[in-house]
C-alpha cells in the first residue's frame, strides 16, 4: 500500500471496512474481534498504530517484527480461532519516526469465532452475535449456493399453478417482439428451460427447486416450504400508527408482482410527463422497479417480513437480503450481483424486469420527476429502497418547472444535492469543526452514513478540509 492511498483511508476515517487500532507493545484483544468481524463480513484493513481519529502515533519500531509474529500465531491457533485463517500483516514506515503496521483480510467463506464468540461487523463497530436467527443469517450469507437451487424432490407438477403458464407464454412471446421458445414448448420442457427443474450434482437430487415453486406455487405448497413468506403492503398517510389500507400478499411471485402493482396504482398519483413526446407513466415505471427488486432479489429462507409501504413523504420497500456489501448504492457504485439469478432471468424473460442494474438507474432517473428527489438504496441483511414523495411536485409546472430551468441553467447548487446532501451541508456550514462522531449524533445518523456523503460533498466540491482530520476544519465552497 502506497503513503498516498494509506493517507486518503487516515483521512476519511474508520468505516465498515477499515478499522484503526492505538496498540503499545502488544496487539490487544479487541484487535482480534474486529479480525474475526472482517473475516464474518466482507473483509477489511487493520491499521495498527493509529487513533480512532486517524492520528498516526506509530508501533514501537523495534517491536513491531515481534508483533507480526505473535498476530499470526493468534489467528492461527484453533484454541483462539475458529477456524483458524492465515494472515500475513505487513509493516509500514509512515515516516522518519512512526512505523505501523497493516492487516489486510479478507472476505471468508466460513463463520468465524474468536474465543468461542462470533463477531460481526455493524458500521465501524466489532458486535458479539448471539442470536440463533442472527447467526443463521450469518451461515446463509456464507453459502456457495443460490437458495433459490435447493431441490424439492418430492415436489410434482400438480404442486404448481400449471393455469399461469399460457399466460406467461404470450408475456414472452410479446416481449421478445413475437417470438420466445416457450411458446413452442410443453409445460415440462418450459420449466426446465427456465431453470425451475434440475439436479443438486453434489446429493444426486432431482426435483423442481425452490425457484419454481416461489414463482408458480400453489399457495399451500409455498406455505409448506417457506412458511414466513409475506409481503405486508402498507399506507400510512392519516393514521401513521396502523394504516390507511393493508394488503398481506402471500401467493406466487407472478401474481404478487400484479397485486403489488395495482396496489402502488391504487394509491399514488400518476403525474403527468413527457419523455420525447411520448407521455409516460412515472407512477408505474417507479413502482415496477420497486415491486420487481424486492419480489426476485429477497432471501426466501429468512422470517423476515418484506413491506412495500407508501407514506406521505415517502415509500419504500424493504426484504431480507444476502448481502454482497453494506452501505448505500448509486448509480456511481452500482456492483450488479444478482440474489436469486434463476427468477431474475424468469421475470426479464416474461417483461417483469430489465437487464441487471437497471431498475437502480431507472429509479435514480425518473424519482427526480416525480418527486424532485433522488431515491435511496441501502445494502445489508435488511435491503432497502426508499422513494421521497412529494403530491406537489410537478417536473412540468409551474414554480418546480422555474426551479428544474435553475438546475439545467446551474444557477442554483443546492438544487442538485439530495436532501440529506442539502442537510449535512448546512450542519457543517453551521458547525465546521464538528467531528464525523458529532455531526452523527446531531443528526441520528450512523458515522459511516456521515462520512458517506462527505466524500460524495467533496466529490461535488462543495466542502474541502483545511488542517488536520483530527485538528482542522471543513471550509464550504
Amino acid at each position: 500500500m502506497d503513503l498516498e492511498t494509506l493517507q486518503s483511508i487516515l483521512t476519511i476515517g474508520e468505516t465498515i471496512a477499515v478499522e484503526f487500532k492505538r496498540c503499545g507493545n502488544g496487539i490487544d484483544s479487541d484487535t482480534y474481534e474486529t479480525v474475526c468481524s472482517f473475516l464474518n463480513r466482507f473483509g477489511g484493513d487493520i491499521f495498527l498504530g493509529v487513533l480512532n481519529d486517524g492520528t498516526v502515533v506509530g508501533v514501537p519500531e523495534k517491536a513491531a517484527p515481534d508483533m507480526v509474529k505473535n498476530f499470526i500465531k493468534v489467528v492461527s491457533n484453533p484454541l483462539l480461532f475458529s477456524p483458524t485463517v492465515y494472515l500475513i500483516p505487513k509493516i509500514i514506515k509512515y515516516d522518519e519516526k512512526r512505523t505501523i503496521i497493516h492487516v489486510h483480510i479478507p472476505p471468508s467463506a466460513e463463520v468465524h469465532s474468536y474465543k468461542k464468540v462470533i463477531y460481526d461487523r455493524v458500521d465501524d463497530a466489532d458486535v458479539k452475535v448471539t442470536a440463533t436467527g442472527a447467526i443463521a443469517q450469518m451461515y446463509i450469507r456464507k453459502q456457495n449456493i443460490f437458495t433459490e437451487k435447493k431441490i424439492y424432490p418430492y415436489a410434482k407438477m400438480e404442486d404448481l399453478r400449471l393455469d399461469l403458464l399460457p399466460k406467461i407464454r404470450i408475456m414472452a412471446q410479446n416481449h421478445a417482439g413475437g417470438q420466445h421458445p416457450w411458446t413452442a414448448m410443453n409445460d415440462q420442457d418450459l420449466l426446465k428451460s427456465a431453470g425451475l427443474y434440475g439436479r443438486d450434482i453434489a446429493t444426486g437430487e432431482e426435483g423442481y427447486n425452490l425457484a419454481a415453486i416461489m414463482l408458480l406455487g400453489k399457495d399451500d405448497v409455498i406455505l409448506n416450504v417457506a412458511p414466513a413468506y409475506v409481503t405486508d403492503a402498507l399506507v400510512r398517510k392519516v393514521n401513521v400508527d396502523r394504516y390507511d389500507d393493508r394488503e398481506i400478499i402471500k401467493t406466487n411471485l407472478i401474481e404478487s408482482y400484479d397485486r403489488l402493482l395495482e396496489f402502488g396504482r391504487k394509491h399514488l398519483p400518476d403525474k403527468f410527463f413527457l419523455e420525447d413526446t411520448v407521455n409516460k407513466s412515472l407512477r408505474n415505471t417507479i413502482v415496477r422497479e420497486m415491486v420487481s427488486n424486492t419480489l426476485m432479489h429477497r432471501e426466501f429462507s429468512s422470517s423476515y417480513t418484506a413491506k412495500f409501504v407508501i407514506e406521505k413523504e415517502r415509500m419504500y420497500v424493504e426484504n431480507a437480503n444476502r448481502a454482497a456489501n453494506d452501505g448505500c448504492i448509486t448509480v456511481d457504485n452500482l456492483e450488479p450481483n444478482p440474489k436469486n439469478p434463476i427468477i431474475a432471468a424468469f421475470f426479464r424473460n416474461i417483461g417483469y424486469a430489465d437487464q441487471l442494474g437497471s431498475g437502480v438507474r431507472n429509479l435514480f432517473k425518473y424519482s427526480k420527476y416525480y418527486s424532485g428527489q433522488e431515491p435511496k438504496f441501502i445494502e445489508g441483511d435488511i435491503f432497502r429502497i426508499i422513494v421521497p414523495l412529494n403530491d406537489t411536485y410537478s417536473f412540468d409546472f409551474g414554480q418546480n418547472r422555474h426551479l428544474n430551468n435553475l438546475n439545467q441553467s446551474n444557477q442554483s447548487d443546492q438544487t442538485k444535492l439530495s436532501e440529506d446532501e442539502i442537510t449535512l451541508l448546512n450542519l457543517i456550514k453551521e458547525y465546521p469543526d464538528m467531528t464525523n462522531s458529532l455531526l452523527a449524533e446531531k443528526l441520528g445518523w450512523s458515522v459511516s452514513r456521515v462520512k458517506y456523503y462527505i466524500q460524495k460533498l467533496k466529490k461535488f466540491e462543495k466542502i474541502k478540509r483545511k488542517g488536520t482530520s483530527r485538528n482542522g476544519k471543513w471550509e464550504v465552497l
